[in-house]
């Protein structure tokens, strides 16, 4: 088993991750996330194996990932953050049994032993109503891995048995002994007006879950939002700008 890596989280809500490398470690990031990296930190960029590349690709992330090497000798440090507004979630999968259930575009970074493996839903139902939870990330191996989530972040651990409704898109990570499906909203008014969607993610214990107050597609929905009711008006040049970075 690898040694734990150092690090440690900057911020409440923007968080940003700084890793400390000792001479010969390395650590594993998503293409793009990278924020700053010190003297003696080498960056190669790469596949790692076309078919790990196109797994990658079916999860949400990059065809391409980026290790960060310390080939000094001295300790340096290298640092990660999402590129919108959330909590970072570290995962030491050894402690979890090796492998942990993720949502697709969380992955943040990982020690090099951990792999990005592609977790289909259990059910034909979660399979066609999941929405954002269709393809689930399995990260597995033995060292460190973190995660994003939107917003803030927030542990539940349920007994076996125990059950939590929660949106599809609030889901961040889940223990492989949470049995995870698709419940239709119950009540018409509920299913049309309600603002949730029409189908909820039921969890079952036991295990820990980890859930996003912010989904990063829920804060993009307000954006655009925000954006069509300023055109036109004073700052609606600068509502189409950030409209038109999310697509609009």
């Amino acid at each position: 088993m690898p040694d734990e890596i150092a690090y440690k989280i900057y911020g409440d809500d923007l968080q940003l991750l700084e890793i400390e490398l000792d001479p010969g470690e390395a650590v594993r990031g998503e293409a793009g996330t990278m924020t700053y990296m010190e003297a003696g930190i080498e960056m190669q960029t790469g596949v790692g194996g076309i078919f790990k590349g196109l797994k990658r690709m079916f999860t949400g992330e990059s065809f391409f990932i980026s290790t960060f090497s310390n080939i000094s000798q001295d300790v340096s440090h290298v640092a990660f953050a999402a590129p919108y507004p959330g909590s970072i979630l570290p995962l030491n999968l050894s402690a979890e049994g090796g492998k942990f259930i993720c949502q697709k575009d969380s992955f943040l970074c990982a020690d090099p032993s951990v792999e990005i493996e592609i977790a289909f839903t259990k059910r034909l139902g979660a399979g066609l109503f999941g929405g954002e939870g269709f393809i689930l990330q399995r990260l597995e191996g033995s060292g460190m891995a973190w995660v994003h989530a939107g917003g803030t972040l927030i542990e539940k651990t349920l007994a076996a048995g125990e059950t939590l409704q929660v949106d599809t898109g609030c889901l961040v990570a889940f223990a492989p002994t949470v049995d995870y499906d698709i419940k239709m909203m119950r009540g018409f008014t509920n299913a049309l007006f309600a603002g949730e969607g029409l189908f909820l993610a039921q969890l079952t214990g036991p295990g820990k879950v980890y859930l996003q107050s912010l989904p990063l597609s829920r804060l993009a929905d307000r954006i655009l939002a925000g954006a069509k009711r300023n055109k036109g008006k004073a700052g609606g040049v600068a509502g189409d700008v950030i409209g038109g970075l999310f697509g609009g």
